[in-house]
């Protein structure tokens, strides 16, 4: 089958999904909203459609980029003015959809996919209905792009709208988005699934009867014995992390034993900011981004995964941290709570709450019993709902299914 993914090509989420596909041998080409290394996906064709921004955001991640600019570019998006430049960034990407659909268009008359997959509903799933394609449209919904994109932007959710009713079928990561899409216009006479928006978990690498690796605790100075919490979610626009610094302050009065560990926040000057005015250092380690083989190895060894979220659909890392045996506790969203039952598999917080963070973090350290439970139910719920290979056995047959309801129309 040629199948087009438009994706944001650099995501480590989009690349499990797509490379699945490029090894079922099926002719593979995707159109990357942002500047991403082509040797990613060996055997498929990829082109960049990406926007200005996007492309000095490339730029100002790369070695070349000035230290110092870098670091000014992160205190603006996360510091006190973050609020006004996520909305400042978003603007600016919308105003670039008319130029960049245009270049999509042209792409897909010359790919003539049998499937088109939009990998996400803002703003690639707009700029693939407003293409106006020939094949069947696929739209993926992640976990923020009605909760948060379309509620806070007019124009998002107009077009948004428009994007789900030209759409022939819906990929949700969770049931709650698939309700949310019905409300607001996708008809849900249409196919649609619900699959975890990565494909799934590996759960040879996250689980796998395999010993923690301590080598992970030694390579960021972490003692072998401390109790190790794990924060992966790093630094976005919807993740409380000044809850979970605040909550360490609180924490480690009580459990100075206690480790914690932030994902992709190493040399970050809010991060840094944070832990030196809540006098932390001895208890944090800020970590640079890991590959998913580092970060299996950190969740195995961990007790403990933190995500203070507001905004989320199924987080990939709440499933590798669960197949891991990590304890999650993560903030209390709807999405989440097809997941996690308070006080039996996890613990639910509100995620601007320091204080109940902190409670559940002694709750849950002081509790083996309970830790040992929940990992038992996390990886039974993995097996059976979020296995890789399963998953997109599933995702194969939809695609499929969708092909097959092309052809017997145009043939009729």
């Amino acid at each position: 089958m040629r199948i087009c993914f438009i994706a944001d090509g650099r995501s480590a989420i989009a690349e499990n999904w797509i490379r699945h596909f490029v090894s079922q041998e099926h002719q593979v080409a995707v159109i990357s909203t942002y500047p991403c290394a082509h040797d990613r996906y060996p055997n498929a064709s990829v082109s960049e459609v990406t926007s200005r921004l996007s492309q000095r955001a490339a730029a100002s991640h790369t070695e070349q980029a000035p230290h110092r600019l870098s670091r000014w570019l992160a205190q603006v998006r996360n510091g006190p003015f973050a609020d006004s430049a996520f909305t400042l960034q978003h603007r600016l990407e919308q105003f670039e959809v008319p130029r960049r659909t245009k270049i999509i268009s042209a792409l897909l008359k010359q790919i003539k996919p049998e499937l088109i997959h939009a990998m996400r509903l803002p703003f690639e799933g707009i700029m693939a209905a407003l293409a106006e394609p020939d094949a069947p449209l696929l739209v993926s919904i992640w976990g923020n792009d009605l909760t948060l994109f379309a509620a806070r932007f007019p124009w998002t959710l107009r077009e948004s709208l428009r994007a789900l009713q030209r759409a022939d079928a819906l990929h949700c990561d969770c049931r709650r988005d698939l309700k949310l899409a019905g409300e607001i216009g996708f008809d849900l006479r249409k196919p649609s699934i619900v699959l975890p928006g990565g494909g799934g978990i590996q759960t040879d690498m996250f689980s796998g009867g395999k010993q923690p690796d301590l080598g992970i605790r030694r390579r960021f100075n972490i003692p072998d014995e401390a109790p190790l919490v794990c924060n992966p979610r790093g630094f976005r626009a919807y993740v409380r992390n000044e809850t979970f610094f605040r909550s360490i302050a609180l924490t480690v009065k009580k459990r100075p034993d206690i480790v914690f560990a932030a994902v992709a926040m190493q040399g970050h000057p809010i991060a840094e900011r944070w832990v030196s005015s809540l006098r932390i250092q001895q208890n944090v380690r800020l970590l640079p981004a890991l590959s998913r083989c580092e970060m299996a190895d950190l969740l195995r060894t961990s007790e403990i995964m933190v995500s203070p979220s507001e905004h989320d659909g199924t987080p990939n890392t709440l499933l590798e941290g669960m197949a891991a045996g990590a304890f999650p506790i993560v903030g209390d969203i709807e999405s989440v709570r097809e997941w996690i039952t308070d006080g039996l598999n996890g613990r639910l917080h509100s995620p601007a709450d320091a204080e109940q963070l902190s409670v559940a973090l002694l709750d849950v350290m002081g509790n083996a019993a309970w830790r040992h439970s929940a990992a038992a139910i996390n990886k039974g719920l993995i097996a059976a709902r979020a296995e890789y290979s399963s998953c997109m056995k599933k995702a194969e047959d939809f695609y499929n299914q969708l092909a097959q309801t092309r052809a017997v129309k145009l043939a009729a």
